[in-house]
């Protein structure tokens, strides 16, 4: 994971490749506020690791590990496709800091728009399952 800011436009970059993978907001195990992973549905020809993300619904669960082996066990409770346009209409609820602590996933998908671009976001919201 590379920790990251988000740009003055309010895009939050991604890593070129499949290794890395974007890391903002807080950290996990926070009490509140909003864990932010984002990575490539694809690079290359090559499947990413975060294409699941089309294919995990409510209820599914996902474990973080950190660099010193700790284990954070997480629920989606929501998934959202939204177009890219869209996606700053729904910033303030998804990734705010003043809800309790949430796992956000993001990677791109729906139709190529130019270049290597996609038209729309996958976002999975997860909390805290407890457990590891």
């Amino acid at each position: 994971l590379v920790r990251t800011r988000v740009t003055p436009d309010g895009t939050l970059p991604v890593p070129d490749g499949l290794r890395a993978a974007s890391w903002w907001g807080v950290d996990p195990g926070a009490a509140r506020g909003a864990t932010v992973l984002a990575g490539h549905v694809d690079w290359g020809g090559r499947t990413g690791p975060f294409a699941v993300l089309w294919d995990l619904g409510r209820g599914a669960r996902v474990t973080v590990v950190d660099d010193g082996a700790t284990r954070r066990a997480y629920r989606v409770v929501e998934t959202l496709t939204l177009h890219k346009d869209d996606l700053a209409a729904h910033a303030g609820r998804l990734f705010g800091g003043d809800r309790p602590h949430r796992l956000v996933l993001v990677t791109c998908g729906g139709d190529v728009s130019g270049g290597d671009g996609y038209t729309e976001n996958r976002i999975l919201v997860a909390e805290p399952a407890g457990g590891g």
